[in-house]
């Protein structure tokens, strides 16, 4: 244990196994005190399986409590918030692990199932991170994590739902970073790559027994930690840490009367070039990006 997050409050979510036990395990041996949030438990009884991950932190001598809420209804969200205020009086940490899977090729998925990935995954984020988000700004500090994935950023076979959820998290944390700067708030997004009970048998035994869900835990302490970077995707997975870009080449002009099917293609290899790509910090900059660029060409034509 250390005194590293002394003083902090943490909420992690799906924290009663996997990976989500590894990141609640770790925050509380830098000294945080943790709030478990976990619906499923190992003998069908809500909160089960938080309330072990509550007894392993106290026996480190951690301080952490259990809390059943189901991140996909805001109302018992608010509540599960409502009792960490009452209990320890602020929350500084949100780390938003909890997650489903309904995996099936898109041409046999249920809708039902897209849906109800969604839900947990992405409206539960945003419903636990509008829970905390009051407390965040009146503090003057917060630190969220929202959970990605190799599928949203890359695309995986059968996973159409989970994809979407999880690119879903780009949108919000780039967001949400712009609202809450100047509250000391930073938000970041973490894509693991962890052999856990959502993803056996996906990889060669080899390759799997260097995925543990503990090699990924020092990106979330990193993210949770006073020294926490903005806006920004971090990859974790067998030790190796890796930073995820969104970049945006410059663009190539088309004026009005070279804009077919034929010149576009004839042009794209030019919009491609990765060598002229760069970041942009908000949507605006696109905007104001695509503008100058058409500027500069109406020039050179004029």
């Amino acid at each position: 244990m250390t005194n590293e997050f002394d003083g902090r409050v943490a909420i992690v979510t799906g924290a009663g196994a996997g990976l989500g036990r590894c990141h609640a395990l770790a925050l509380a041996r830098a000294g945080a005190r943790v709030v478990i949030n976990d619906i499923t438990g190992p003998d069908g009884q809500p909160g089960a399986a938080a309330r072990a991950v509550v007894a392993e932190i106290e026996a480190l001598g951690g301080e952490a409590v259990a809390e059943p809420a189901d991140v996909a209804n805001f109302a018992e969200v608010t509540a599960m918030v409502a009792r960490v205020m009452a209990r320890w009086g602020r929350v500084d940490i949100l780390v938003n692990n909890a997650g489903i899977l309904r995996d099936r090729s898109f041409a046999k998925m249920e809708m039902s199932d897209f849906a109800t990935v969604l839900a947990v995954h992405l409206t539960g984020s945003a419903n636990c991170c509008r829970a905390v988000w009051e407390i965040m700004r009146e503090q003057g500090f917060g630190r969220i994590i929202l959970m990605t994935s190799c599928s949203g950023l890359y695309g995986n076979f059968g996973q159409a739902n989970y994809a979407a959820a999880k690119a879903g998290m780009i949108g919000l944390m780039t967001t949400l970073q712009q609202e809450g700067e100047r509250y000391g708030i930073h938000v970041n997004a973490l894509s693991p790559l962890a052999m856990t009970g959502m993803t056996d048998g996906l990889l060669a035994p080899e390759d799997a027994a260097q995925l543990t869900p503990e090699a990924v835990a020092p990106a979330v302490v990193f993210m949770a930690s006073d020294l926490a970077p903005k806006k920004t995707i971090i990859g974790a997975g067998a030790g190796v840490y890796s930073v995820v870009h969104v970049v945006e080449t410059e663009g190539v002009y088309l004026p009005p009367e070279a804009r077919s099917p034929e010149e576009f293609h004839a042009a794209f290899e030019r919009m491609s070039d990765i060598r002229t790509a760069r970041h942009l910090d908000t949507g605006f900059d696109q905007a104001t990006k695509f503008t100058a660029t058409a500027n500069r060409a109406r020039r050179v034509t004029a």
